[in-house]
């Protein structure tokens, strides 16, 4: 069967990390195109993986017909718009979570994907882990009875990522720690119960820690040093509850905090037993049985899920049926991501229409 031929677009961080790396370890697909409005970079790229052209134009490569897919490594601010050139132009796209910056562009891509009938992923590569996919099975099954509270914690000690720089510059990113870090969590809760639809949302973000730049001690800071000339008018943490048709969402989510621990992990308490996955990593079951508390780790491997989530993209592009990470099914985030941010700015809770 003849190869799939893609083109990435965007040729930095997580491209590198993630798309290509498995794009290459896939035999149905061929990438052909690697494009960066940087040169260096898309130059770069074709040198080091030794296959593919360097173009700084994603409009050449939307004109190519023999380009059936595409995935799309951008900053935020260019999500949709290159999105639905792509999906106009014929062509499947998977793009880098979040879907957007806002919930109106993600309804634009929502719709160019309904209009043209392509497929559109969005990179929330945890619906892939290994360990999510087991307490998804555990829910549907009931082990764990009504799931009636999820708590999500996403914190960390002053790990703000580039600052000054495009993770911190709302124009180009959309916000903070919550549309970077949060959307992973929120959209993996999401699919583990059933992707339901958020009701009322009730939050606040808070720019507090990396606002004053010059004088931000960090532990680190991954995405780049900092420029501080740059623009810091983000969010470096987050609490909110959201209320679904499912269960009740709370989570404390912070890029830098003034407490020095990282805790990254999601509980899902339930009426028969609790779950509490370490993000990223395995999960422990919390439950009681013949009149004692017991608790147990599963063990398995845990396979790479970005080349998952690539295999899954590409199957997709071969039967144009969509996944689990349809458009569809990831609006849900997006509407709660827009409506904390609402509720922020409100001072008040507000109801998802």
């Amino acid at each position: 069967m003849e190869k799939i031929k893609v083109a990435i677009i965007g040729c930095g961080t997580i491209a590198n990390s993630a798309h290509i790396p498995a794009y290459m370890k896939n035999e149905k697909a061929e990438i052909k195109y690697f494009c960066d409005i940087i040169p260096e970079r898309a130059d770069a790229a074709v040198e080091k993986y030794g296959v593919g052209k360097a173009v700084y134009d994603y409009k050449e490569v939307l004109a190519d017909p023999e380009i059936e897919a595409v995935s799309i490594c951008t900053p935020n601010y260019m999500h949709s718009v290159i999105a639905v050139d792509a999906l106009e132009a014929g062509k499947n796209v998977l793009c880098e979570k979040p879907a957007a910056r806002i919930l109106s562009e993600a309804k634009r891509m929502l719709e160019a994907a309904e209009r043209t009938g392509k497929i559109l992923n969005i990179g929330v590569c945890n619906r892939f882990h290994d360990s999510v996919t087991r307490i998804k099975e555990y829910i549907d099954e009931g082990r764990l009875g009504e799931v009636y509270h999820v708590y999500a914690s996403f914190r960390a000690h002053r790990s703000i990522p580039g600052l000054g720089g495009a993770f911190t510059t709302k124009a180009i990113a959309g916000g903070g720690a919550l549309i970077d870090w949060g959307v992973h969590f929120i959209d993996l809760i999401l699919y583990c119960v059933g992707d339901p639809k958020p009701l009322t949302v009730s939050g606040t973000a808070f720019s507090k820690l990396g606002v004053d730049m010059k004088n931000y001690t960090y532990e680190s800071m991954w995405a780049g040093p900092p420029d501080y000339n740059g623009t810091y008018d983000v969010d470096d943490s987050v609490v909110g509850i959201v209320r679904t048709e499912g269960p009740v969402v709370s989570l404390n989510g912070a890029w830098a905090q003034n407490i020095g621990k990282s805790e990254m992990f999601i509980d899902f308490m339930g009426t028969k037993a609790g779950v509490r996955l370490e993000y990223g990593g395995h999960f422990t079951l919390y439950t009681a049985e013949h009149g004692a508390l017991v608790e147990y780790t599963p063990k398995f491997e845990i396979k790479n899920m970005y080349e998952k989530e690539i295999d899954s993209f590409l199957d997709c592009v071969r039967t144009q049926e969509g996944n689990r990470a349809d458009i569809r099914k990831i609006i849900h985030s997006s509407e709660i991501m827009q409506a904390l941010y609402d509720s922020s700015d409100l001072g008040r809770e507000v109801v998802v229409e």
